[in-house]
């Protein structure tokens, strides 16, 4: 096998492996959606491996001097761009689904703050951190 096969042969390995990342992407926003934490850790750790075999095939591409030499004179120019749309469809979608779960995260702590204050107002205290905790084992103490 020529260097020149080996090289497209990991392009578009790698543009499949962004186009599966792009629907893992897709499946986590629905899963968010739904509110379904199971779901969503299975999904992660698929998200997590794939990740890991993107930066391996990066870094084989990174690593090999033809291909390096190669792109430097203008070639695998369509391969590429290919690949820096899927990347930038994929940032696009992590963005979104790390904005809903900030979002989330909010709306959590918000709540927890409002039960807290609602159920233990004359034991409510505050961490180092500012955050609202309540009752007696904040203060420590032990039946």
């Amino acid at each position: 096998m020529t260097d020149v096969t080996n090289a497209l042969e990991l392009l578009t390995q790698q543009n499949n492996q962004l186009i599966e990342l792009g629907h893992l992407l897709k499946d986590e926003y629905e899963i968010l959606k739904q509110h379904s934490p199971d779901k969503l850790i299975a999904i992660n750790k698929l998200k997590n491996e794939l990740l890991i075999k993107i930066d391996s095939t990066d870094q084989l591409l990174a690593n090999d001097a033809q291909f390096i030499e190669d792109k430097k004179n203008g070639k695998y120019s369509e391969e590429l761009k290919e690949i820096e749309n899927n990347l930038l469809t994929c940032k696009n979608s992590n963005q979104v689904n790390g904005e809903i779960i900030h979002k989330s995260q909010l709306s959590v702590e918000r709540m927890r703050t409002t039960l807290l204050e609602n159920h233990t107002r004359s034991t409510l205290t505050y961490d180092n951190k500012g955050k609202t905790s309540g009752g007696l084992s904040s203060l420590d103490l032990k039946a």
